[in-house]
């Protein structure tokens, strides 16, 4: 049996040909580079243990609802409420609100229409719902401890960024995990998995050469000390809370597990004074 194709058929056979073609991968004459040795070894996974190589200094931390009081998302806040809670206002105007449009409604029960008290049970509840909200994601202030003629030395010897510190912990604060939270986690304080180091205390005191010595308390259930008391992360507390401190770690409580980070105005702290510092620590340990 003979087939009979014309030369259309043909034309059309051809034509389909070199569409499909061009739908097709071309092979390529390119020479592939070849991956390198550290190209071809896995993925290694950083642990957040490690201090972030972000060399950037301390910054006021961003909160995710409001921030220090005011109503910002952005950092830094327009405005300061301090001496109250926030979320205790809050909840306190709505049902303030609730209570007072319930009692019109039951002494005007005979009127008609929307009067006072339905506004007051259609807003009334929302915001007593919003004060809940903020009331769930409050962090207290923290209390700061002065030493006698040490507010006398802050005030006068307190770099800007211990100033801003004690400024930004000393008032409530909302939808973060902890005062602080971001400073902890960039100096590689928080362990994957496990709770923030919540930040008890500040304290103010004044060193036997007049210097401010101000000292942020945690308490770190989940990291471990030698971990906060490590050199290069000890170093790294100078140029990060810097410049003009000197840092140094403080074993507060062991049984609590509170630790301190002691910055002390006037420049980083000499080679000697650590060695000191070592031995005596050395020899409590041994008395111990």
């Amino acid at each position: 049996m003979k087939f009979l194709i014309s030369p259309a058929a043909i034309a059309i056979i051809s034509i389909g040909a070199s569409s499909c073609a061009a739908f097709a991968p071309a092979v390529s004459n390119a020479v592939r580079p070849k991956l390198s040795d550290a190209a071809k070894s896995p993925v290694r996974n950083i642990s957040p243990l490690f201090m972030s190589d972000d060399k950037e200094g301390w910054a006021a931390p961003k909160s995710a609802m409001i921030g220090g009081a005011g109503v910002n998302n952005a950092g830094e806040p327009p405005f300061e409420i301090r001496g109250f809670s926030l979320g205790n206002l809050v909840i306190g105007a709505g049902v303030a609100i609730t209570i007072l449009s319930f009692a019109e409604y039951l002494s005007n029960s005979g009127g008609d229409g929307l009067n006072v008290s339905g506004l007051g049970f259609v807003y009334g509840i929302p915001i007593t719902l919003a004060g809940a909200a903020l009331k769930y994601a409050e962090i207290d202030p923290v209390p700061c401890i002065t030493a006698p003629g040490a507010e006398a030395v802050f005030d006068a010897k307190a770099t800007e960024i211990i100033q801003k510190i004690k400024q930004d912990v000393t008032r409530h604060r909302y939808g973060d995990e902890a005062h602080l939270d971001t400073t902890v986690k960039k100096l590689g304080l928080v362990v994957p998995g496990k709770a923030y180091p919540q930040l008890m205390e500040l304290r103010e005191d004044v060193t036997d050469d007049g210097e401010l010595a101000f000292t942020m308390v945690w308490q770190s259930l989940e990291t471990p000390y030698k971990m906060w008391a490590d050199e290069k992360r000890r170093k790294r507390y100078e140029t990060f809370f810097g410049p003009g401190v000197g840092a140094e770690v403080v074993k507060i409580d062991a049984e609590q597990r509170l630790v301190g980070i002691r910055l002390t105005t006037g420049g980083p702290l000499s080679e000697e004074y650590l060695a000191s510092k070592e031995s005596k620590e050395e020899a409590a340990a041994a008395t111990a």
